[in-house]
């Protein structure tokens, strides 16, 4: 196991209110639950960033209506009338 580092860390009372009722439940220490919750953190950060835009952005496919059929074909002639509109 890798040497524990001391920090002091402050929290609202009912934070620490049912972090209390939480470890109690489980039979883990406060910093037991905090740790997992740091892990869980940098986690989901290492991993999320990329993999939830990903997601979002696949999600969002086909979820939307331009009323044309043939928008890949012409992808570019709607983007520059998309542009130029923005323009005026």
């Amino acid at each position: 196991m890798l040497a524990m580092i001391w920090i002091q860390v402050q929290l609202k009372e009912r934070q620490l209110h049912r972090l209390r009722a939480l470890a109690a439940e489980r039979g883990l220490s406060i910093s037991a639950l905090v740790r997992d919750g740091v892990d869980n953190i940098l986690a989901q950060m290492g991993k999320g960033a990329h993999t939830t835009r990903g997601q979002r952005a696949i999600s969002a496919a086909g979820r939307f209506r331009s009323g044309h059929s043939d928008v890949a074909r012409r992808h570019d002639d709607f983007l520059v009338s998309a542009y130029e509109a923005s323009d005026e």
